[in-house]
C-alpha cells in the first residue's frame, strides 16, 4: 500500500436509511449470541500487519520433530545460514519481453535468467531520524509519546533506529560488495545487506503486476503444481514497470533502477540467525499455516476488504448502482508503444478498476483465458458490466461518517460484510484501529490506515452513527475492554502505520512488538486467555517472492502465501497445518464457530473446505476450496497443556522482541 493516509470521497447510498433501522432493530431484538459457539473459543482476535510473504518471514524456519514445512529451506533453495542451497535454481528469476501494445501478457516470452540480480534500491526508505517526520524518531521521548501505549517499554527504542543514511531512490549501497553481485535467487537481507533493525525498501504489490510476477500458465502446469505458476518474474516486473505509470510516458534514460526497486522482492529474513525472533518463538509454541494466502493479487486495499467481505468491491453511482468509473481510473496493463512492459494506465493515482466480465477489456482477457483453461475451471465471479476495485483507493467514508470526496476514492459500497452478519445475529464485534480517534478528528499526523478497515467502505455500517460508535474504535479501547472484561466475541485489530511492519514506513520487528504486547496482555488474564484464539497475519505479501503453490479461486486471486500464526491454549505444540486457506478462512472460522450463514451467495465463504491428499496436501483435490482454520486447534485436549511434538530443531530464544 502507499504509506500516506488516504482520505476522502463519493456519494451516500439512498438505501442506507432503509437498511439501518432494520439492522439496529434486529440487533436489539435478538438475544446475545456471543457465547453460543461450536467450539471452546469464545473470543477471536484477528491481528493484521503489512506486506510480507510466508517465505520472507518463515523461509528458513525449522519446525519441531514430526512436523514439515514447505519453505525455501525445505526445498533446498537456501541453507539454514541463508546461503544459496543445492536447489537454488528452483527460485531463479528471469527477464522477459512484453512489447505487444494490444495485450497484457501474464506469462510473457523470451525469458532469460539473470546472471546476477539487479541492485537493490532504497526506494522511499527514510534517510534520517526526525521527531517531526518519522520514522524513525530522533528522540526516545517522542517515540514514547507516540507509541508507548501499544509497545512494551523495551521495544520503544527501536522506533529511533534504522534510518538508511542514504538518499531515496538510489542504489542501496548498504549491501556493500554484494550490491551488484547478488546471485540470481532469494537473498537473506540481514546476511548480505541491512540488518533486521533497519528500514528497507518496499517492492511493487499491485494486481496485474502480481499476476505477471507469478508467471502463471497452463503450459507450466504439473501434477504437483496444477496452476502452473512459476514465480520467476519478480525482479523483472519490479524493474520494468514497478508501481505503475499513472498514465504517464515511461521516463527517459530508463534503467533497472528507474522504478526505485531493483531486486527488492527477492529479499527475505532468517529466523535461524536472529531475525523475526518473536514470530519464531510463537511458531515453535503454537500453530502456523504454510498454505495461507493473500486472497487478491496485489495490495493492501483489496486484500483488507476481503477480511471483512470475502469478496471484492465495485464502482457505483450515487444510488449504489453499478456504474462506469472515469477513464483514468480504469486499468490498462497493455505496454505503451516502444516499451517493454511499461503499462498504459495503472497506479495509485491512475487505473485500479477492471470490468472483468468483458474479456475485451485491457488485461482481463489474459486472466480469464488462463482461468478457463485450468483443469478445474474456476469461475471468474465477475458480475456483468461491473468494474471491480483491484488495488488501493480511499474508502467511501471518513471516520465521522461523512462521505469522502477526495480523488481516487471508491464510492460508498453496498456490499455486505461480516459485520452485518454479526449484527443481525447479535454476536458482539469491534474493529480496533490504532489512531482511530485522531483519524476521526482529521488530524494530519494520524497513523490510522483507512484503506485497511473493510467496514469503512460500507454504507450499512457507516451511515448509522450508533453502530460506528459501538463497533469502530481505537487500540486504547481494546486495552480498556481487555482490562474491564468487555472484549467482544470478534475483534479485528490493526496497528498504525509506524508499527504495522510495512517496508519503508515500518520494520517487521515493530509489528512483532505490537503483537507481543497484545498477546502478553491477553495471557495475563487467565479467564480470557482460556477461551481465546488470536490469528496473526499480514494483509498481503507486499510483492515479496514466495515459493508456495497458488490456487486461482477466481479472477481476483489467490495470491502468494503470507504468514498465519494461530495463538491459543488449543493451538499449542509447534504444529504446521497445510490446509489451503486465505482471508476468507477467517470469515469461515467466525461463521462456523458462531453458526452463521455466508455473507452473500457469491462471497468466498461459500467455497468448500479443501480435501487433501497425504502425498500433496497443499493442492486441494476439490479446487477451488478454502479452509476454515479449524484444523489449527485441538479441542479434544487440555487447552492449558503444551502438546509438544518432539525435540526443538532450531535456535530457541526468549520471548523478547529483539536478539540484541
Amino acid at each position: 500500500m502507499v504509506r500516506s493516509c488516504l482520505l476522502g470521497s463519493a456519494f451516500a447510498l439512498t438505501i442506507a436509511g432503509v437498511i439501518f433501522p432494520s439492522l439496529a432493530e434486529s440487533q436489539s431484538q435478538t438475544p446475545d449470541a456471543s457465547t453460543l459457539t461450536a467450539s471452546p473459543i469464545k473470543h477471536v482476535i484477528v491481528i493484521v500487519g503489512e506486506n510480507r510473504t510466508f517465505d520472507h518471514v518463515f523461509g528458513a524456519y525449522k519446525p519441531r520433530n514430526g512436523q514439515f514445512v514447505s519453505n525455501l529451506l525445505s526445498k533446498g533453495i537456501i541453507t539454514a545460514d541463508g546461503k544459496p542451497g543445492p536447489n537454488f535454481s528452483l527460485a531463479a528469476q528471469n527477464t522477459a519481453s512484453a512489447t505487444n501494445t494490444s495485450r497484457f501478457e501474464m506469462s510473457p516470452g523470451s525469458k532469460k535468467p539473470y546472471t546476477v540480480l539487479p541492485a537493490p534500491n532504497t526506494g522511499f526508505t527514510t534517510t534520517s531520524a526526525s521527531d517531526t517526520n518519522p520514522p524513525p524518531f530522533a528522540t526516545l521521548a517522542a517515540a514514547q509519546a507516540a507509541e508507548g501505549a501499544v509497545l512494551e517499554a523495551q521495544d520503544v527504542i527501536h522506533l529511533t533506529t534504522g534510518a538508511s543514511g542514504l538518499p531515496q531512490q538510489v542504489v542501496d549501497t548498504r549491501f556493500g560488495a554484494n550490491t551488484y553481485n547478488l546471485p540470481n535467487g532469494p537473498y537473506q537481507i540481514s546476511r548480505v545487506g541491512p540488518d533486521y533493525d533497519q528500514y528497507i525498501n518496499s517492492p511493487v504489490h499491485r494486481f496485474y503486476q502480481n499476476w505477471q510476477q507469478s508467471d502463471c500458465s497452463v503450459s507450466h502446469a504439473t501434477a504437483e503444481n496444477p496452476s502452473g505458476c512459476k514465480m520467476d518474474l519478480f525482479a523483472w516486473v519490479e524493474t520494468s514497470v514497478g508501481a505503475g505509470s499513472n498514465g504517464k510516458a515511461r521516463p527517459a534514460n530508463f534503467t533497472d533502477e528507474t522504478t526505485g526497486e531493483g531486486s527488492t522482492a527477492l529479499g527475505y529474513y532468517n529466523v535461524n540467525t536472529g531475525d523475526m525472533p518473536y514470530f519464531n518463538e510463537l511458531a515453535r509454541h503454537y500453530t502456523i499455516s504454510d498454505n495461507y494466502h493473500q486472497p487478491v493479487m496485489g495490495g493492501t486495499g483489496a486484500n483488507s476488504i476481503m477480511v471483512g467481505t470475502a469478496d471484492a468491491l465495485y464502482y457505483t453511482d450515487a444510488n449504489g448502482n453499478v456504474a462506469t468509473p472515469p477513464a483514468n481510473e480504469i486499468e490498462n496493463p497493455h505496454p505503451q508503444a516502444g516499451t517493454n512492459n511499461w503499462y498504459t494506465q495503472d497506479g495509485y493515482s491512475g487505473g485500479t478498476y477492471s470490468n472483468c466480465s468483458d474479456v475485451n477489456q485491457p488485461g482481463v482477457g489474459a486472466v480469464r483465458h488462463y482461468l478457463d483453461n485450468l483443469s478445474y475451471h474456476p469461475k471468474a465471479n465477475c458480475a456483468a458490466n461491473t468494474y471491480y476495485l483491484l488495488n488501493n483507493y480511499n474508502p467511501g467514508y471518513n471516520g465521522d461518517g461523512s462521505v469522502n470526496t477526495s480523488t481516487f476514492t471508491i464510492p460508498p459500497s453496498p456490499v455486505r460484510t461480516i459485520g452485518d452478519t454479526l449484527l443481525e445475529k447479535n454476536v458482539s464485534w469491534k474493529y480496533y484501529g490504532e489512531g482511530w480517534n485522531t483519524f476521526v478528528a482529521k488530524s494530519p499526523t494520524s497513523v490510522y490506515c483507512n484503506i485497511c478497515n473493510p467496514f469503512l467502505y460500507e454504507t450499512n455500517i457507516m451511515k448509522n452513527p450508533a453502530i460506528v460508535k459501538a463497533h469502530l474504535q481505537d487500540t486504547s479501547d481494546l486495552y480498556t475492554d481487555i482490562a474491564n472484561g468487555t472484549l467482544p466475541a470478534v475483534s479485528f485489530v490493526k496497528p498504525g502505520g509506524l508499527l504495522d511492519g510495512h517496508p519503508e514506513s515500518s520494520k517487521f520487528g515493530l509489528y512483532e512488538g505490537f503483537v507481543h504486547k497484545l498477546i502478553d496482555t491477553v495471557q495475563q488474564n487467565p479467564k480470557l486467555w482460556a477461551s481465546t484464539a488470536i490469528f496473526v497475519t499480514t494483509d498481503e505479501g507486499g510483492g515479496y517472492y514466495d515459493s508456495g503453490y497458488i490456487q486461482p479461486v477466481d479472477f481476483f486471486g489467490d495470491g502468494p502465501r503470507i504468514p498465519m500464526i494461530v495463538v491459543s491454549p488449543f493451538s499449542r505444540g509447534g504444529r504446521v497445518i497445510h490446509d489451503y486457506s486465505d482471508h476468507a478462512s477467517i470469515v469461515k472460522f467466525i461463521e462456523r464457530n458462531w453458526r452463521l450463514n455466508p455473507i452473500t451467495d457469491r462471497s468466498r465463504d461459500n467455497l468448500p473446505n479443501p480435501v487433501q491428499l497425504a502425498s500433496n496436501p497443499y493442492v486441494p483435490t476439490n479446487q477451488p476450496a478454502i479452509g476454515d482454520l479449524f484444523s489449527s486447534f485441538r479441542f479434544d485436549t487440555d487447552g492449558d497443556h503444551d502438546h509438544n511434538q518432539g525435540g526443538d530443531q532450531g535456535q530457541r530464544g526468549g520471548f523478547g522482541m529483539w536478539p540484541f
